[in-house]
Formats: structure tokens, C-alpha cells, sequence
């Protein structure tokens, strides 16, 4: 059995507080969008081991036993002993370490695929609860519809938001940020108003109000990409931001629009659109 995890990008993300648990506190809202990972689980013919994982597409420099689609199927495994030994591949497609949420998307996916191909009955309140085990974001991918999200990032509000008449530039440079890292340089703050409220407005609005608090320190440490936003805007971006704590960086177009930009060949580059809500 296959699916096909796809990534995130963030429209706003303010960091408003710091947690007892030494978490942080955050207001964004996630929009699902076409760049996707591929997830296969089969059973397994050799039941020596329970899991055989490999992968393939971009590198993943983590360890496998600590890769969250390995983690996910040892959260069911251990509660649901009687699923049998898998085969699992990943080929990865979605730039990692980037903002986007490709690890996180893998792991949800791989509970919900495990939940469909050998059926414990999981509802999706109880995937929810592994999903957070496994990562603040990770919730997200189960419901995998536009969130307005809060707490850690899995407080979620489904919202309505129309994107359809516009597709996105995602812009990857390749840079690893170092998320702990970056949070450390921020200093946490209840916005004025409400990304909630702000996205109610017309895109061409957002410009001067939706804001990213990582992009301040990132752009600091890292000039190219302050630099690749301020290209997509140059060619035309309607609304451009980092998504989460980067590197990648996205511009919003009308869909017909021809985009013109040109970026190093090294760079992760490609026009998606948002997944239909």
C-alpha cells in the first residue's frame, strides 16, 4: 500500500510565549500543498525484523531508528502487537529541514497508512495523540486541512480560506536551520492582531501585516535568504515569507502569472498549489 505525504507552508507564525516546558507557544496557520513524499508499507516475507526500512530521493542524514516514520510504526507496534513485520520505503521529495514539514508529514503518514492497511481501529482523535508524539506539527497531517493552530502548533481550527485561484513559488537555498537555535533568538510577544484576523483580508493586504518572528534573526545569519524573498517579490509575488523557521521561502502568485524568476541551480525550486480544502 502507498501514499503520498505532502508538505505545509506557514501563512504567518508569531511566537507568542514561552512554555514551563520549555516549548513555545505560537500562532500560525498551516495550508497543506502538491509537493509530495512517497510512503510505501508492505508485509514482509523475512520476520526476523519487525520493521525493514529504506529510502531513497533527497538524503535524509537522520539515523532510521530515529526517523519519524520508523517511530510511528514502533508507537502502534507497541500497543498493537499483532501487526506484522513491514517493508517500508520513503522516497523523499520534500527538501528536508526546511520549513516545511516533510519529516512530520512522513510520520502522520505513516500511522494513518498502518491504521487503513491493518485496521486497529484507530479514530482520528487517537492518531492525533500518537501524531503529537511524534512532533508539535505532526497533528496537523492527520486532519491535513487548512489550520488555524495554537499551543505548540497542535491546538488546530479548521478555516476556510480559498486559495484557488493562486499557485506558490517554493524557494529551498539548501541551508539547514537549526530550529532549537532559532528560537532562542526570538523574543516572544501577543501580536497586535490576529494572523486569524489578518488572512480574512485580501492577499494584496499582507504584505505590511502577516509577518514571520523568524524571519528577523534567519535573515540576519543567513542574507541569501532575505535575499530570495526579496527576488520574489521583484517577479511579481503578490505576499512572500518564510515558512516556519526556514530556509524555504515561498511567494504567492495569480495562477496564470508567468513567473520569471531565476535562482542558483542548487536551490529546491517548484511552482504547487494548495490541496483543495
Amino acid at each position: 500500500m502507498i501514499t503520498f505525504p505532502n508538505c505545509k507552508i506557514n501563512l504567518g507564525l508569531n511566537i507568542t510565549g514561552k512554555r514551563d516546558d520549555g516549548y513555545h507557544n505560537l500562532e500560525t496557520v498551516f495550508i497543506p500543498v502538491n509537493l509530495k513524499d512517497a510512503l510505501e508499507i508492505i508485509h514482509a516475507d523475512n520476520t526476523i525484523d519487525a520493521l525493514q526500512y529504506s529510502a531513497s530521493g533527497i538524503p535524509i542524514d537522520a539515523d532510521p531508528a530515529n526517523n519519524l516514520c520508523t517511530k510511528a510504526y514502533d508507537l502502534i507496534k507497541k500497543d498493537f502487537p499483532d501487526i506484522p513485520s513491514v517493508q517500508m520505503h520513503l522516497h523523499k521529495v520534500i527538501p528536508t529541514g526546511a520549513g516545511l514539514g516533510g519529516g512530520s508529514a512522513d510520520g502522520a503518514s505513516t500511522l494513518k497508512l498502518l491504521n487503513t492497511k491493518f485496521n486497529p481501529g484507530l479514530s482520528t482523535e487517537q492518531l492525533i495523540n500518537y501524531a503529537l508524539q511524534l512532533g508539535s506539527d505532526c497533528p496537523f497531517f492527520i486532519h491535513n486541512k487548512p489550520c488555524f493552530a495554537t499551543g505548540r502548533g497542535e491546538i488546530l481550527e479548521p478555516i476556510e480560506i480559498n486559495l484557488a485561484d493562486y499557485k506558490f513559488l517554493i524557494v529551498n537555498p539548501g541551508i539547514h536551520i537549526n530550529t532549537a537555535q532559532a528560537f532562542s533568538q526570538l523574543t516572544p510577544g501577543i501580536p497586535k492582531i490576529s494572523i486569524k484576523e489578518i488572512i480574512k483580508q485580501p492577499i494584496n493586504t499582507w504584505k505590511g501585516s502577516l509577518k514571520n518572528d523568524f524571519e528577523e534573526s534567519v535573515f540576519k545569519q543567513y542574507p541569501g535568504i532575505k535575499e530570495i524573498k526579496e527576488d520574489l517579490y521583484k517577479n511579481g509575488a503578490i505576499y512572500a515569507s518564510m515558512s516556519g523557521s526556514g530556509s524555504t521561502v515561498y511567494g504567492i502568485f495569480e495562477k496564470g502569472q508567468k513567473i520569471n524568476s531565476s535562482f542558483p541551480q542548487h536551490y529546491f525550486s517548484k511552482e504547487v498549489t494548495a490541496l483543495p480544502n
